[in-house]
């Protein structure tokens, strides 16, 4: 398979942009585009707290190998999120210690692989964000392709270059261009009401009548 290297995204987010969505978690994200658009509760944080926002900088390599993801760093951009599909093989990483040190020195936002990862003690302290399948010690080889900037899946979502990816504790949820109209503005909306939500409650209010449930027996007729 040879090595394709597309262009990047025609249009990146200003730092403005990509700051408004710093406070939306992914969860709310998911939940205004109908619950969907979140990659598998398999693509996790390598540790507890790392979060990101930024444009996808998609690459496919071929399972158990890496090369392309070393072509990636030489045509990211800052800020960028490098999106991987590594097939979801657990048997070889591709993304270690000294690639992590390379992205961040980049200036990468975050790196998320539907693959393997080593050198976890390493990533985890490095400041760069990290999401993955699963982590291994097994290296990977160099001796094939794969392609940069073209369409791909990532934990079983299609993701584009330039697409908005925004991770947190419960994973990462993908948002393309054409949905971003209007979307900040429903997340914003829907945190002031889950805020409400939770003033009701403290004020003695049940969850079945805020949501709306019927009375018990009236459940699953």
């Amino acid at each position: 398979m040879p090595l394709t290297i597309n262009p990047p995204p025609q249009r990146l987010l200003s730092a403005q942009e990509i700051a408004a969505w710093q406070a939306i978690p992914a969860a709310v994200v998911s939940d205004e585009l109908n619950r969907a658009g979140a990659m598998v509760a398999g693509i996790k944080a390598l540790a507890p707290g790392m979060t990101f926002v930024g444009q996808a900088l998609t690459a496919q390599c071929m399972v158990a190998d890496n090369a392309a993801l070393h072509y990636a760093l030489t045509v990211a951009w800052p800020g960028a999120v490098l999106t991987v599909d590594a097939g979801g093989f657990l048997g070889n990483a591709v993304w270690g210690g000294i690639l992590h040190y390379a992205a961040k020195k980049t200036g990468l936002a975050a790196v998320v692989v539907d693959g393997a990862m080593r050198d976890a003690a390493e990533i985890r302290v490095s400041g760069l964000p990290a999401f993955s399948r699963g982590v291994v010690p097994t290296g990977p080889h160099k001796a094939w392709g794969g392609a940069i900037n073209g369409p791909i899946q990532c934990g079983g979502v299609a993701v584009s270059a330039g697409d908005l990816l925004i991770g947190d504790d419960d994973g990462i949820v993908v948002v393309r261009p054409d949905q971003m109209p209007g979307l900040l503005d429903r997340c914003r909306a829907r945190i002031a009401k889950e805020k409400e939500t939770l003033a009701r409650i403290d004020k003695g209010e049940k969850t079945v009548d805020l949501v709306g449930l019927p009375p018990a027996d009236k459940v699953g007729r």
